[in-house]
């Protein structure tokens, strides 16, 4: 696995709906993207799911393949192969940078997750999420009151804590 998305930042979406993405995001884009050449606009895909899903999930160009290559080999016709194609291959949006680093969210995703004014970007590793701040803040508080007061997120690492 290559770079990898790290941090939260917000930005401002323009009445078109494009929206800067944080440089060092940037920068994953194109170290995940084999195609991307210096002074090119690296590819990426935006998954954006159905009705359950209030945010857009993005991804690499590698770690879009990784997840295509799991869902190749589940069989044919099976239940969870249908459903990974419905969300990965038929709810998605393959798209790629501009020139000024930015992304044109077409109205269709803007709306599905309220995103009007700005939006947030939150980091997951392999992929990164776009967020309507507010909605944002009330799942990680919604999240937060779920866990008990002295809940320690490093005990996961050490396989003290089922997940």
């Amino acid at each position: 696995m290559g770079r990898r998305f790290r941090g939260e930042s917000h930005h401002k979406v323009d009445s078109k709906g494009r929206v800067s993405i944080p440089a060092s995001f940037r920068r994953v884009l194109e170290a995940g993207d084999p195609n991307w050449k210096s002074g090119e606009n690296p590819e990426l895909v935006i998954v954006y799911g159905d009705d359950k899903r209030n945010f857009l999930e993005c991804y690499t160009m590698e770690a879009i393949d990784e997840v295509d290559a799991k869902i190749d080999a589940l069989p044919r016709g099976s239940v969870g192969r249908k459903a990974l194609q419905r969300l990965f291959h038929g709810q998605s949006f393959p798209t790629t940078v501009d020139e000024t680093g930015r992304l044109v969210l077409p109205a269709k995703l803007r709306k599905k997750i309220d995103l009007d004014a700005e939006a947030f970007f939150f980091a997951t590793g392999d992929t990164f999420q776009i967020w309507k701040p507010e909605t944002y803040e009330a799942e990680e508080e919604s999240w937060a009151e779920e866990l008990p007061d002295d809940f320690d997120p490093m005990a996961f690492l050490d396989g003290n804590v089922e997940a």
